[in-house]
């Protein structure tokens, strides 16, 4: 890079539009005119070509150097973005090439002033894609920062609250919070095996009025399942570090669904035999022990295969809805059909066009429980259509919804990756600053920090500044600690 130059020759014709001026962007030297630069006058180069011939303050402002006798402008910039860049001066609109990221992109047309409305619209597409993606980073540096525990909660009781939500909440943690993870994953899997095994007539008993009930070592078993769930429940309660999204969360939903039929039921046999009746007491106890399935569901909560098909069957809900609709639509004609060409049969099975959905359902899905049946030769030909119908109609979106399952899983990987990556860089950023430090108490090397800083000017992604930050903060905090 040439150095910088205190001469008054500089070029005359900057200000008219028959002006050109050179331009060398890392090393691809462009000769520019100042018609062309001046149909976006607020632009980087738009100012460059129509600033004061004297004034080497705002060139130097707007440029990284200048050579004087070659006249001729540097810019320590990427010049396959400038490639796309100055598209927008012929043709109006910019397209990223291939290769680029649109994170960096962004950061050039910023230097280059150039609006981001003048990008092409499937850039921005992508580019929305981008940043979510770096949003989703920045969450997992975050999450990774703050399961490093460095830096000291304020009081003690926001530590013993931070402390017992990673024991309850992340078993990837530490040693007891995987135990406990895995304590409870068999606690889910006991309580569900008593549930089934208590509707066994052999391993049930009677009780005095000759009624079969469940046997007491697996009432027994079932109480210390769901001890442990309400004392599960209630840490992790208590611990949240926000109560009200905690309540409203889904799995947690799940979790109260599967804890509050048993204190129901104990509610209901002690107290209230003398609100109402024993039957409908007894009725009311058998219909909430059917909620005790729920808590199957809290598997999903300590299988991250179980979540992210969760998470790939929301992406899917337009192949699903699709779906849904085609065979509403075809349970709908197939058994109209169905009840019409029936009825010239004396021994028909179709008596009403609504009983016919259950036929057609049980044909279109491939069930087939052969309880009604087509009698007719038209009848049975429009049993075989619609059960051809039907097998299409299911075999179209299972490519869908399991590609989105594959694109979720993978993506999840990669950003899994990324963070760790990011984590990787701001260590060694963090390390680099600490030798800048060190180097500045010395006295020697003084030029190391402001090329060190020049280099990373342009590398930075804005939503992880802040977990760098956070990195640096807690090296401080544990260097200070040491002292």
């Amino acid at each position: 890079m040439h150095m910088k130059h205190k001469s008054v020759d500089c070029i005359s014709t900057f200000s008219t539009d028959e002006a050109e001026i050179a331009v060398n962007i890392g090393g691809v030297k462009l000769v520019l005119y100042g018609d062309v630069l001046n149909r976006y006058p607020e632009s980087r180069l738009a100012e460059l070509i129509n600033c004061s011939t004297l004034n080497y303050d705002i060139i130097y402002s707007l440029c990284d150097d200048y050579d004087p006798g070659k006249r001729e402008f540097y810019f320590d910039r990427d010049p396959d973005a400038f490639r796309c860049i100055i598209d927008v001066y012929y043709f109006g609109e910019i397209h990223i090439k291939r290769g680029i990221c649109p994170i960096c992109f962004i950061k050039e047309m910023e230097f280059w002033k150039i609006d981001q409305s003048y990008l092409d619209e499937c850039c921005k597409s992508d580019l929305t894609e981008k940043e979510e993606e770096l949003a989703e980073i920045a969450n997992k540096v975050k999450l990774i920062l703050d399961d490093l525990d460095v830096v000291p909660s304020v009081n003690r009781s926001a530590r013993y609250q931070k402390f017992l939500w990673k024991l309850m909440e992340k078993p990837e943690s530490s040693l007891p919070a995987r135990i406990i993870a895995i304590a409870s994953f068999l606690f889910v899997l006991v309580s569900s095996l008593v549930m089934c095994v208590g509707t066994i007539p052999e391993v049930q008993m009677e009780d005095d009025e000759g009624d079969l009930v469940e046997h007491p070592t697996l009432e027994a078993i079932e109480t210390a399942c769901i001890g442990w769930f309400t004392v599960e429940y209630l840490l992790r309660f208590m611990s949240s570090p926000n109560k009200l999204h905690f309540f409203l969360s889904f799995m947690n939903i799940i979790d109260f669904m599967a804890i509050m039929p048993f204190y129901v039921v104990l509610t209901l046999t002690y107290l209230g035999t003398a609100m109402m009746d024993l039957a409908k007491v007894q009725q009311a106890v058998q219909a909430l022990r059917i909620m005790r399935i729920a808590r199957i569901f809290k598997l999903a909560r300590h299988s991250s295969g179980l979540q992210t098909l969760t998470y790939a069957l929301k992406r899917s809900f337009k192949e699903l809805g699709l779906l849904l609709m085609y065979m509403g639509i075809g349970i709908f004609v197939f058994s109209a059909l169905g009840y019409t060409l029936e009825q010239s049969h004396p021994e028909t099975l179709f008596s009403s066009i609504p009983q016919s959905f259950w036929w057609a359902i049980i044909t279109m899905t491939t069930v087939g429980y052969g309880d009604i049946y087509p009698k007719t030769t038209l009848g049975k030909c429009n049993a075989a259509i619609s059960f051809l119908c039907g097998v299409i109609a299911i075999a179209l979106p299972i490519h869908p919804i399991i590609n989105n399952f594959v694109i979720f899983y993978n993506k999840q990987r990669l950003l899994e990756t990324a963070a760790k990556h990011e984590l990787e860089l701001m260590e060694l950023q963090s390390s680099e600053d600490s030798m800048v430090k060190a180097t500045r108490k010395s006295g020697a090397l003084g030029a190391l920090e402001s090329s060190m800083r020049t280099s990373r000017s342009d590398n930075s992604i804005p939503l992880i500044e802040e977990s760098t930050r956070t990195l640096k903060s807690k090296k401080y905090c544990s260097e200070t600690e040491s002292f």
